[in-house]
């Protein structure tokens, strides 16, 4: 454990759990590294992924954003594709983009996809899939509306999807955003995972919570108040 992360744990009460308000100051008091660091949130959740009503996976557009230039591409021809350049969109194209992709040329970070280019999308599956890039309808990333998609994505969108011991992670923000910032991201985040609280779910839905920056230690969140997010 370096001298730098020592000196950060020592401005933590490990014993203690904060509510958001709190969690959001404290964190900006974490900051070391030269860079701005991402907010970064952690969620423990008491379901079981093995069952397909039970898999959370959704997106949610934070009120300020993450902070992160995000590039984007979409698949999309004729008007569509007019609408998506005109909403932002970096790269749009169709068999081309495809092309791309196989080459392994990736200068963009999330896909995009009308519903009627699926079929070309389908072809590098096995490539996007891997990179967590696949257009899926729950995250908003296939629709007809490409270029709201892009605005959405652009403007902070973020997608979240629950591992197989049930964890959920996600940057929320960056240290350089004001407390108050931090924290309507914190609670919007959290809101948008209670709504998919599967009606299986049994006992508390969120068992752990932790927020913290790229390089610091964790700062534990009060689950009671989290539950309470709706």
């Amino acid at each position: 454990m370096s001298k730098r992360y020592k000196q950060l744990i020592e401005k933590i009460d490990a014993t203690k759990t904060h509510s958001v308000d709190e969690a959001s100051v404290v964190v900006k008091n974490l900051v070391s590294a030269k860079f701005d660091e991402t907010v970064e949130i952690a969620l423990n959740l008491n379901v079981d992924p093995r069952h397909a009503d039970q898999m959370i996976r959704g997106a949610i557009v934070l009120p300020h954003g993450t902070g992160k230039t995000v590039r984007v591409a979409v698949f999309a021809k004729g008007v569509k594709a007019d609408e998506a350049k005109a909403a932002g969109a970096d790269i749009v194209g169709t068999d081309d983009l495809v092309q791309q992709i196989k080459d392994g040329i990736f200068n963009f970070d999330v896909v995009v996809a009308a519903p009627d280019c699926m079929g070309l999308v389908g072809q590098i599956g096995r490539i996007l899939g891997p990179k967590g890039m696949m257009p899926n309808p729950k995250t908003g990333t296939v629709t007809p509306d490409v270029a709201t998609a892009v605005k959405n994505v652009k403007g902070g969108q973020v997608n979240f999807r629950v591992d197989k011991k049930g964890n959920i992670h996600a940057g929320i923000g960056k240290a350089s955003f004001d407390a108050d910032k931090i924290a309507e991201n914190l609670s919007s985040f959290v809101r948008a995972i209670n709504k998919h609280k599967p009606s299986t779910a049994k006992g508390r839905y969120i068992k752990n919570g932790a927020l913290s920056l790229t390089m610091s230690p964790a700062i534990k969140l009060d689950v009671m108040q989290l539950a309470e997010i709706k």
